[in-house]
């Protein structure tokens, strides 16, 4: 199905718009040019949409292909199905893990975690709430997804979807309600669709991995209001690149360095810290202050060179202008904290790209690093304090 407009900004959810500066792939690029961009630049994020009434399509359930930005409907929606749509986010795993190995399954959280930014920055206005902690099992059911423990029995010969994040968008001028996923979940499997997929390379590692950062922690699902910078334009959505490394050598002026480290500091709440490894003024690891914009030296030196060691043999960052790091996540983490802290990285990384976007900044995610532990390098306790998440800065185009 093509996806129809809305003119009317104060009208229904406007899903070509949405999924226009969010998801869809550039034309002719082989699905690899699209709006957000991708830590490891394989794009294994799909998006299950749960459309109430309110939008620009009929209620039901569809799977979106970004490379030809349509929708295939799977089924209908549930009796008093809330208005708006919420984005079911899954992963299918073969294919990054053959290519990245035991590095995957960071990337594939890092990346779902860009492509939820992506969506919430999307709306022209407020209605948008993203939650990161949803169980996977709730997800699927909501989707209409086999769990993905039982995927191989119902769908032989299709690659399994772990689902890990969900995004709200509800129409202007509409009372926003709690997303009803448990409504949905209530449907019956739909019948098997021509849903995009790619057949499996060989069973993974990295999917189980997968299904047990997913599991239910028995706490009720956060769902979280977003909004997005006041700079960040539909214009500047479309116009954000991962950069050419070669594009970041040259260091952005200070108060640009605070407002983007502000920006991931404080794009998800309860998310991994971060700070930024500037090599001028002065060579140093800053943090964001704590009730100011302003931020303050973490420790001296320049940390770069370290950077591009940690980060899976990336030399150019030992030249990259400046780095926003995001850190924590101790090795003792229970699975759910691990899962949440690094799609938090990933939405908080993806929230400052398009920041950066809009002020002209090139800017490129960082997503493979090795043995990062920036706690012990500073001193701390080695294993408390690891490197998750990085974008790299340039300077203005």
């Amino acid at each position: 199905l093509a996806l129809p407009t809305a003119p009317d900004p104060d009208g229904p959810v406007d899903l070509d718009h949405l999924l226009r500066h969010s998801l869809r792939a550039r034309p002719g690029t082989g699905g690899r040019l699209r709006p957000a961009a991708s830590a490891g630049a394989l794009h294994p994020v799909r998006a299950h949409l749960l459309i109430g009434p309110g939008c620009t399509l009929p209620p039901g359930r569809y799977a979106y292909d970004a490379e030809v930005h349509r929708v295939v409907r799977r089924g209908p929606a549930p009796r008093g199905a809330a208005p708006g749509v919420i984005a079911v986010l899954t992963v299918t795993a073969a294919h990054t893990a053959a290519h990245y190995g035991h590095r995957a399954w960071p990337l594939l959280l890092l990346d779902t975690g860009h492509t939820a930014a992506a969506l919430a920055l999307a709306p022209q206005g407020p209605g948008v709430r993203v939650s990161l902690d949803t169980d996977a099992a709730t997800l699927a059911a909501a989707a209409g997804l086999p769990p993905a423990d039982r995927w191989q029995r119902i769908r032989p010969g299709t690659e399994t979807e772990h689902p890990l994040a969900a995004v709200q968008v509800t129409p202007r001028r509409t009372q926003r309600t709690a997303p009803a996923l448990d409504r949905w979940a209530a449907l019956p499997l739909p019948h098997r669709t021509r849903t995009p997929t790619r057949p499996p390379a060989r069973p993974c590692g990295t999917g189980r991995l997968l299904e047990l950062l997913g599991a239910a922690t028995g706490t009720e699902p956060a769902w979280h209001p977003v909004r997005r910078p006041a700079t960040v334009t539909g214009r500047a959505l479309l116009e954000r690149r991962s950069a050419d490394p070669a594009t970041l050598g040259h260091p952005p002026d200070g108060e640009t360095v605070a407002r983007l480290l502000h920006t991931a500091a404080t794009a998800w709440p309860g998310g991994p810290a971060w700070c930024a490894a500037v090599a001028t003024p002065a060579p140093a690891l800053l943090a964001p202050g704590h009730h100011t914009a302003t931020p303050y030296r973490l420790a001296r030196g320049d940390a770069r060179p370290s950077l591009a060691h940690w980060a899976a043999g990336q030399l150019w960052l030992a030249d990259t202008g400046a780095a926003l790091l995001a850190h924590g996540c101790p090795s003792d983490a229970p699975a759910s904290q691990i899962r949440h802290d690094h799609l938090a990285a990933g939405f908080a990384a993806g929230t400052a790209h398009a920041h950066a976007a809009a002020e002209g900044i090139n800017a490129r995610p960082v997503g493979s690093w090795q043995q990062a532990d920036l706690g012990a390098a500073l001193g701390d306790t080695p294993g408390h304090d690891w490197v998750l998440h990085g974008l790299a800065l340039g300077a203005a185009r």
